[in-house]
């Protein structure tokens, strides 16, 4: 479906004239908007968004040209289409100088003003086609930029090319900074809606107030404010994809109209009575623990099961292995183009550290910390003081982690695989506050330093340094 026109604007001294456009245009399903001098229509402008203006040359007060060029330095963005009957071809001259989009000479055929209509009517929707494609400049619409080779990540990959060719909807579950806008663009970029619009919003980066009329437009008047009928993004994504990212940020009370919605694709502007329908596939993602919000009341226990159609649960990166080493040479290669740097790689010690670090921020936090490598980094390789010391995040997450409730197991996960990576957490956190001195670490967990070295040994744990305090002798010997 074409995006809705806005009304177009006739300004005319003759009640017959403005009659008989009005009863030209709006059976072709124009909206026509009428007043009778340049005066009445500048306020008109300020407030409402027109697609085009068709003024006489000659009116009461202030004249067609004045108007003109008022009209072109407040809102150039906006057509003007002049007619007239003392014609000359002077005037023409005139009024396309000026920056008139088109001028008619009376008496007109009703073809030519059509005719002179539909192109601004198609120039105005070209404008919002490219703004459409703007705001979508650097959105992945593919699987490139899911990268790793873990299990996991395969199969994700895989699902999401399964799924993608369907209109169903999906969920999409995971910490933080895993990737959750990477799959929704990548199911949108795979579908058979990928030349429509794909439409993003934040639940939780719009006041709860003003969230409805984002999402489902408003009318003019509907609230304080509203000077114009403004389309919401539903409409904005008719025929596409709409993504509602932190989905469980949402009210309750538009989570019932988000719900209505999604049962037949149809809904009423804020301060609107008429009821429209879109077609949209919706994609919902969220970061908090789902099952928790909703035994907390927090979020409709019906709304997650209609959107629930497809749920993705993305793993934390801390649990994807050696991929953290594919992300970072991905990074890597990204910054030193964007940054013009020729890094080659990593060193062993820079290797161990991005391994052994929890990444409470996962992918994202991952690629700050290669970005700041590369800025600081002043040899061929990226060495492990340029990266940080990730003392306070690991603050961080024994902070919260203390509050975390433990996951439930995954499919074929035991016990034993739980507590083994509850006490690597654990120890990596320690390790992390103690800058990986061995010594102090295995104080603070009440073990000794063979113990926790066998420990280290067992869950895979590496550190790089080893480092001890001095001795008394020895610090007594130093100059």
């Amino acid at each position: 479906m074409k995006p809705a026109l806005p009304p177009l604007l006739i300004v005319d001294d003759e009640p017959n004239l403005r009659r008989s456009l009005r009863a030209l245009l709006e059976p072709e399903g124009y909206e026509v908007v009428d007043v009778e001098s340049a005066e009445q229509a500048l306020p008109l402008l300020a407030e409402e968004e027109f697609f085009l203006v068709i003024t006489d040359v000659r009116l009461g007060g202030m004249n067609g040209y004045d108007f003109l060029t008022r009209v072109r330095q407040r809102w150039p963005h906006v057509p003007v289409l002049m007619i007239t009957a003392y014609a000359t071809p002077k005037q023409a001259v005139q009024a396309i100088r000026a920056g008139a989009f088109d001028y008619l000479p009376k008496p007109f055929a009703p073809e030519e003003l059509l005719h002179a209509v539909e192109r601004c009517a198609e120039h105005w929707r070209l404008k919002q086609e490219n703004q459409r494609l703007r705001t979508q400049v650097g959105v992945v619409t593919d699987l490139s930029q899911i990268v790793g080779e873990c299990p996991r990540i395969r199969e994700l990959r895989q699902m999401i090319q399964t799924v993608a060719a369907t209109d169903a909807r999906v969920l999409i579950l995971g910490e933080s900074g895993t990737g959750k806008e990477l799959v929704a663009g990548a199911l949108h970029g795979l579908s058979r809606r990928r030349e429509a619009a794909y439409v993003r919003i934040n639940c939780a980066a719009i006041p709860d107030t003003l969230l409805e009329s984002e999402l489902f437009g408003h009318e003019k008047g509907a609230f304080t404010g509203a000077v114009r009928q403004k389309p919401g993004r539903v409409e904005e994504a008719d025929g596409g994809t709409l993504f509602l990212d932190e989905i469980a940020d949402m009210s309750r009370p538009l989570q019932a109209k988000l719900l209505r919605f999604l049962e037949d694709g149809t809904f009423t502007r804020v301060g609107g009575t008429q009821e429209l329908r879109v077609n949209v596939r919706v994609i919902a993602a969220t970061n908090r623990d789902i099952v928790r919000a909703i035994h907390e009341g927090q979020f409709r226990e019906d709304l997650f099961h209609r959107l629930n159609v497809v749920q993705f649960r993305l793993p934390p990166l801390r649990e994807r292995g050696d991929d953290v080493l594919l992300l970072a040479e991905h990074f890597l290669r990204q910054f030193n183009q964007t940054l013009g740097r020729n890094i080659r790689g990593f060193t062993p010690a820079a290797r161990k550290k991005l391994l052994s670090h929890y990444w409470p921020g996962n992918v994202r936090e991952l690629r700050n910390v290669i970005e700041r490598a590369l800025i600081l980094e002043t040899t061929s390789e990226i060495q492990a003081t340029s990266l940080p010391d990730f003392e306070l995040e690991a603050r961080l997450h024994a902070r919260g982690g203390s509050e975390e409730l433990p996951s439930l197991p995954a499919p074929g996960q035991t016990l034993d695989d739980l507590l083994a990576a509850y006490e690597k957490r654990l120890i990596l956190a320690i390790l992390e506050q103690c800058q990986y001195n061995i010594g102090r670490a295995a104080e603070r967990l009440g073990l000794s330093r063979h113990a926790l070295r066998y420990r280290m040994q067992r869950l895979n744990i590496q550190s790089d340094t080893d480092t001890e305090p001095a001795s008394a002798d020895s610090s007594a010997s130093s100059p």
